[in-house]
């Protein structure tokens, strides 16, 4: 397990242009600094948040995957963020974790939410996934997935923990900044894992704004990025393997955490 160069990119979104989002997207990558092991992208990266994936274009999703593989290339390093994906019929919010080789793992959306009428259009994802990468076991969820802590929650088997990452990709709207926030610690809390939260900021195409405060939360609790809020901001993070592993051995709780099983429906 080595330290980890983390980069995440708090932008803006054009409303349903993935072209425009992709131009965008691809200039501040162009501009990072040193190197990172992964950069991540806010949910529905391409688009924005969007509820009626028929109206967004057929080739977005292909084109926006080449293009991630492109980046990541390019850049020799990870490139994660969720897009609309029609899979033989079904639309997902789908997660994409892209190597540098092409490869890539996916994720669908567990929690749909509701309120904004996404169950009614999309198909809820039926798998939880770790990505193991430079020794480190990632585990990417998905915006209203952090409203629900079981379905995040780490286990803990005789010295080896499921995950050491949780990853959140989102566009959670300012109006519950707090909540967002006050989430994001807990998970890291409850887990003993970092925790990275990356969303957007601006406007959305129904005028809902959006406030960003992306961040990475270390397993106290303690946020080590800068908080930043309503503007762009692409920030890269160290984590450190060695702190992650002294105060699990210090701080044991994991010995004393419920063991269950979710059953999907």
């Amino acid at each position: 397990m080595q330290d980890l160069n983390i980069t995440f990119i708090q932008s803006d979104l054009v409303w349903k242009n993935h072209e425009a989002n992709l131009r965008t997207f691809e200039k501040k990558i162009s501009h990072i600094k040193g190197l990172s092991d992964l950069i991540i992208l806010p949910e529905m990266f391409n688009t924005g948040f969007v509820v009626e994936p028929q109206e967004i274009e057929t080739n977005a999703a292909n084109e926006s995957l080449l293009w991630m593989q492109k980046m990541a290339h390019s850049k020799d390093t990870v490139i994660a963020g969720s897009m609309i994906v029609n899979d033989n019929g079904s639309f997902y919010n789908r997660f994409y974790w892209v190597l540098p080789n092409g490869n890539y793992q996916t994720y669908n959306k567990r929690h749909l939410f509701s309120l904004g009428n996404e169950h009614l259009r999309f198909k809820a994802g039926a798998e939880s996934v770790i990505i193991d990468f430079k020794g480190w076991k990632i585990k990417p969820l998905i915006c209203y997935d952090l409203r629900f802590p079981v379905w995040g929650k780490n286990n803990y088997h005789s010295g080896i923990y499921d995950f050491d990452i949780l990853i959140y990709v989102a566009n959670w709207p300012a109006a519950r900044s707090h909540a967002w926030k006050s989430l994001l610690i807990a998970r890291a809390i409850e887990n003993q894992s970092y925790t990275i939260g990356v969303n957007r900021i601006g406007k959305d195409g129904h005028g809902t704004p959006h406030s960003g405060f992306s961040g990475i939360i270390e397993p106290k609790g303690e946020w080590i990025s800068k908080e930043i809020k309503d503007i762009e901001s692409v920030q890269t993070i160290k984590l450190s393997a060695n702190n992650l592993l002294s105060y699990r051995n210090k701080f044991t709780v994991g010995l004393d955490w419920d063991k269950f099983d979710i059953k999907l429906k």
